[in-house]
């Protein structure tokens, strides 16, 4: 992967959101949507989650989202960002939590 400049990653806006809704979607083994409030909006949000993640763990959590990428649809559904994550494996996979509870601001 190339480099990208300081520039470049300012670009990207992150935001903390909560995660109000999760749900499997039919005939994906992977894809997981979710409604996910930004603050001033709410997103929905298709993630690659459920094979690491049950749908009902995740609502309520807090999570790091970027919130400025064009919406996507998979199977689907349009989803308007991507959270956060770290992956090892693909059974490691985690994602990324806030400590704070700081809904729709931007992550500095």
């Amino acid at each position: 992967m190339g480099l990208i400049s300081v520039d470049e990653f300012k670009k990207i806006d992150l935001r903390v959101g909560k995660v109000l809704e999760a749900q499997r979607i039919e005939g994906s083994r992977k894809l997981i949507r979710l409604i996910v409030d930004l603050g001033s909006e709410k997103r929905q949000i298709v993630a690659g989650l459920a094979e690491v993640y049950q749908p009902e763990v995740l609502v309520g959590k807090y999570v790091v989202v970027v919130a400025n990428l064009q919406p996507r649809k998979l199977m689907g559904y349009e989803s308007q960002g991507m959270l956060l994550a770290t992956c090892d494996k693909p059974t490691l996979l985690t994602i990324l939590e806030p400590s704070d509870e700081h809904i729709g601001e931007h992550v500095c």
